[in-house]
């Protein structure tokens, strides 16, 4: 381990005030050193806001390496620690943390933990996915973000719903229009019917916004090529077969879809990483 990185991580490790702990996690972000994410997510846990918002930054700076460490370390006990921790996955819009921003932006009671995944399924990198798997993975956001626009109780939640369904709007407008078409009819009625008028007017914005642009691909601010592997494209897909079968099983809102056509490319994917 870099001195300087050790010495960032006894900072954390020793600070015995408020203010202290929230310099050195602060500190510790800056440095953006892969070594540091134990330590970041770990802060994530602290009942600190300052030390949070300073690791959920870093975190998202380094990227990528932190993606594991927040899917394996996420608290499941802690829903403050869960709320900071799905932050960081949905600023880093990682595919591997799909499936679980989509069980949380509809199932968690935290509606931190709610609002965070709803506004992050909008923004992942969809250039990433590969064709076979993108049009799935973007219907399942699709279907989520508009049961959680529908029918979450919480208005802050619809309001990250709206944001995340104009991110998607912008990601499908040329390969789905129909889809596009969808999510605008659903800003046209919460614009006049939503009980808040916060939502109310975020919807009308939305709305507003994509009825302005001209239905073109979307300039990509991370062009970098996937660093995910065949096997994590495997995981993802096995995520998303079991969260279709699990819906079905439960007999909950979703209708479409057809989980055989998840296994058969599970399967296709499974063969691809072999060769």
């Amino acid at each position: 381990m870099p001195d300087n990185l050790e010495t960032l991580i006894r900072a954390v490790e020793v600070a015995d005030s408020s203010l202290l702990l929230q310099e050195a996690v602060k500190n510790l972000a800056a440095a953006r050193l892969e070594g540091a994410i134990p330590t970041l997510i770990a802060s994530l846990s602290y009942n600190n806001p300052g030390a949070a918002v300073a690791a959920v930054d870093g975190l998202i700076q380094i990227g990528e390496p932190a993606v594991p460490g927040l899917l394996e370390l996420l608290d499941l006990h802690n829903y403050t620690a869960r709320s900071w921790a799905i932050r960081a996955l949905a600023g880093i819009g990682d595919p591997r943390g799909l499936v679980t921003l989509l069980g949380a932006a509809t199932a968690d009671f935290a509606l931190s933990v709610r609002r965070a995944a709803a506004k992050g399924l909008g923004m992942m990198k969809w250039h990433w996915f590969p064709d076979d798997l993108l049009e799935i993975a973007q219907a399942e956001a699709l279907e989520a973000l508009l049961f959680v626009a529908q029918e979450d109780d919480e208005w802050v939640v619809r309001y990250s719903a709206v944001v995340g369904l104009q991110y998607l709007a912008d990601a499908i407008a040329v390969t789905y229009p129909e889809w596009r078409s969808q999510i605008e009819s659903q800003f046209e009625q919460m614009a006049v019917k939503d009980n808040s008028w916060a939502v109310r007017a975020r919807a009308l914005m939305a709305q507003q916004q994509l009825q302005a642009q001209t239905a073109t691909v979307p300039p990509v601010a991370d062009d970098r090529s996937s660093p995910l592997s065949s096997m994590d494209w495997q995981k993802i897909m096995e995520g998303l077969y079991g969260r279709k079968g699990q819906e079905r099983q439960e007999q909950l809102v979703f209708a479409e879809g057809d989980p055989r056509r998840y296994q058969e490319l599970a399967v296709a994917i499974a063969q691809n990483a072999n060769e």
